[in-house]
């Protein structure tokens, strides 16, 4: 007998969740978030990666703690610099996109469903070849900053505000 049972993975892009969280102007809660998209009975997770740029190896320590304790796998890469020549600003980056793929075809074999938190057009090729395995591709971002290659590669988009309150910080969490 073949199990109904989803295997979901979830890849959250967290330097440009940041933005977009920035741009709605609430921020979510990581647990409410695994809470929330693994409420139905017959999903199971199997992996939860969170991908953020650091200043300096203590950058954020206390909160990639609380996200392995929730269960993400945490990976980061400290930020470079870059000198913008038309704004003559300064700008940081950490740029963790192959490490969200190389991620994805790493551990391929252990799920059926994918939920992306990003709204990076550079991950459309990476989402067309996973839909080619029968992957089931959610992308979650917000309006005006999710790239319309990204939306179009992807089986369903959400958008952050509607599962705002599903997924939102509250004070005293």
């Amino acid at each position: 007998m073949i199990s109904s049972a989803s295997r979901l993975s979830i890849f959250v892009d967290g330097n440009n969740m940041f933005y977009a969280q920035q741009k709605n102007g609430w921020f979510f809660d990581p647990r409410r978030v695994l809470e929330y998209f693994t409420r139905e009975p017959d999903v199971q997770l199997v992996n939860a990666f969170w991908y953020t740029g650091l200043k300096d190896p203590q950058d954020q320590r206390g909160f990639r703690d609380a996200l392995i304790s929730l269960g993400y796998t945490v990976r980061t890469k400290i930020l470079k610099e870059y000198y913008d020549d038309s704004s003559g600003r300064y700008s940081q980056k950490a740029n963790l996109d192959i490490e969200i793929v190389v991620d994805m075809f790493n551990t391929v074999d252990q799920y059926d469903r994918v939920i992306l938190f990003s709204g990076d057009g550079d991950f459309e090729r990476a989402i067309e070849l996973l839909r080619s395995k029968s992957t089931h591709i959610t992308v979650v971002s917000t309006e005006g900053m999710i790239a319309r290659e990204l939306r179009n590669a992807t089986d369903r988009y959400i958008d952050l505000n509607d599962v705002r309150d599903h997924i939102e910080k509250v004070d005293g969490m």
